[in-house]
């Protein structure tokens, strides 16, 4: 009963960080509470990176994707939705980050309870360049429960190539937040 009531909460907080307002200032590594999210990135000290949960699933186009396919490597993980309207003005800024990082940075999307098919029909008309995993339960944002949590949507993660987590922003990324943040991760 305590799972379902931990799973209900963190859904609510994620689904409510869509349409929450504004506040200045971001949560710590560890902080599991719902902040309203700007889109600002925090970056981690070496020393205050915790590990990346194990997490992966069926993408959108039916194929499997996870972190440890990208073991080494620099990730960028952005919990999004079709239905989440900072998620569709921030996915031009994701797309142009990967494009410019492509090789030394991998991304990642994680679908967040959606219906398959409006997030395929938002694929379609993004073309980000990178697959989603399809997270329609949310099991892949309750995995970061203890560490770094995804707490509003959109959220993105940078993973740095030792598997920890690097960086958070939470709400819409703007594009020199994420790719100063991108750089710096990956040049370490």
């Amino acid at each position: 009963m305590r799972a379902k009531s931990t799973t209900l909460v963190l859904l609510a907080l994620l689904v409510a960080g869509c349409a929450g307002t504004n506040q200045s200032g971001q949560p710590q590594a560890g902080d599991t509470r719902f902040v309203a999210g700007d889109g600002k990135m925090q970056v981690f000290g070496v020393a205050d990176r915790q590990a990346a949960p194990a997490i992966g699933g069926e993408t959108l186009d039916g194929a499997t994707a996870s972190l440890a396919a990208h073991k080494g490597k620099v990730v960028v993980l952005n919990f999004w939705a079709s239905w989440c309207g900072p998620c569709r003005a921030e996915a031009p800024v994701l797309k142009e980050v990967a494009a410019k990082t492509k090789g030394g940075v991998e991304f990642l999307g994680v679908d967040f309870k959606d219906r398959k098919a409006d997030a395929q029909a938002f694929e379609r008309t993004e073309q980000t360049g990178y697959p989603s995993i399809f997270d329609q339960p949310g099991k892949v944002a309750l995995a970061f429960q203890g560490t770094v949590p995804p707490a509003a949507i959109p959220s993105t993660l940078i993973i740095d190539a030792q598997g920890k987590i690097a960086a958070r922003a939470l709400g819409a990324v703007k594009y020199t937040d994420l790719m100063n943040a991108v750089t710096k991760v990956r040049d370490e």
